[in-house]
């Protein structure tokens, strides 16, 4: 993300494959709706702006960019595909050890897995 500050105000930049723009934008209007409501003084946690997100959403992410299948990333974090698939939808939780052989594999840091 790029950010340039002028003043009283910050431009972001954020780049997301283009099938993504559409839910991104919506991600961001809400966030902006939710703080527009509240005290502008305020650090917002990421849970509160994305309630919907959970660390397989980032894995999901995280292949996707990398041009990863479910197959090649079990193969080379070394567990059963459906494995993958169990943890992007938030049916097998990642531990720390899997988040750095993930991390390792995905070129990411461990700690968004956790």
């Amino acid at each position: 993300m790029k950010e340039q500050i002028t003043r009283e105000f910050v431009d972001l930049t954020i780049r997301v494959p283009a099938p993504l723009a559409v839910r991104m934008q919506r991600f961001m209007e809400a966030a902006l709706e939710l703080i527009e409501d509240q005290e502008h003084d305020r650090l917002y946690a990421f849970e509160e702006l994305f309630p919907d997100f959970h660390a397989g959403n980032a894995l999901r992410g995280a292949r996707t960019r990398e041009g990863l299948t479910q197959a090649q990333l079990a193969e080379r974090v070394g567990v059963k595909i459906h494995h993958i698939s169990e943890m992007e939808n938030r049916k097998r939780p990642i531990g720390k050890e899997m988040a750095k052989r993930l991390s390792k594999a995905l070129n990411i840091g461990y700690r968004v897995f956790l």
